[in-house]
């Protein structure tokens, strides 16, 4: 298995430095690359996360390896399928390195197989398992979509119209990008809450203990439902839809690495 992860890294590697190369020198032939290196990235990394599951017998979220490889492929998907849908210029010179940089993280964690302690051996690891990390893949979408867009903002800001103008979408196409991942991940955050909950009140007997972990789930959510109220309500959209959609990423990856560094609390991973 590892020569295999040690290969779909490489690969997505491959596709994020062809990606950016291409958004530099805006070779077709070199973004016609980038794509394929990225569709075989995918599909290996997919039968090794199927592999992992039958060798483990679970569903592979489980230890910090598992959750980080997971979250790769997520993101992975999740660009293909807004691809799919919607055309967004050079977006995957800002997300595959994303991507890979979440597989680096991966490759250095302790990839071994971890037995679950008895809490985690529910069904309920993969359910809210694989919603709570695909709804983190599409807010690294509107990550991403603002980051591009502060880029874009500033250089039209200064009148000088070069570099990032000619390469990145108009403000108005990045910011329904921005609501776009959004419409998906919000819901999917909040479900995610949910069945955390749930399976609290299964293992532990209540359905909120005011762990770390949950609160910054919390805190997290709270910061993008006063995105999107404010967004509905008051016309917040734009630069601070954007600046906002980087401050929520920041409180995700806080919850996702920040709490089990530094604040441990029983939803640490296993390893």
């Amino acid at each position: 298995m590892d020569i295999l992860f040690q290969a779909v890294f490489a690969l997505y590697l491959g596709a994020t430095i062809t990606a950016l190369v291409c958004f530099f020198n805006l070779n077709q032939r070199l973004r016609l690359m980038a794509r394929g290196l990225l569709g075989t990235a995918a599909v290996l990394h997919t039968a090794y996360l199927l592999i992992r599951y039958f060798a483990a017998g679970h569903t592979p979220v489980a230890s910090s390896h598992e959750a980080v490889s997971f979250f790769a492929w997520s993101l992975t998907m999740a660009y293909l399928a807004f691809r799919w849908r919607y055309r967004v210029k050079n977006f995957a010179a800002f997300v595959l390195p994303l991507i890979a940089l979440l597989m680096l993280v991966a490759l250095f964690s302790p990839a071994r197989l971890v037995d679950l302690p008895p809490a985690m051996q529910s069904w309920w690891l993969p359910v809210h398992g694989m919603i709570a990390l695909m709804a983190n893949a599409f807010l690294a979408l509107a990550f991403c979509g603002g980051i591009m867009y502060l880029l874009q903002e500033r250089e039209i800001k200064r009148k000088r119209m070069g570099f990032f103008s000619e390469r990145l979408p108009s403000l108005e196409a990045l910011d329904n990008l921005n609501q776009h991942c959004l419409s998906i991940g919000f819901p999917l955050l909040t479900l995610g809450i949910i069945t955390g909950s749930l399976w609290a009140r299964q293992a532990w007997g209540t359905y909120w203990q005011w762990d770390p972990k949950e609160v910054w789930s919390l805190i997290t959510w709270l910061i993008y439902a006063a995105m999107i109220h404010q967004r509905f309500t008051v016309g917040w959209r734009r630069r601070r839809a954007a600046i906002m959609a980087i401050v929520g990423f920041a409180a995700v990856l806080f919850t996702l690495w920040g709490v089990n560094l530094f604040l441990g609390g029983v939803h640490t991973y296993a390893g």
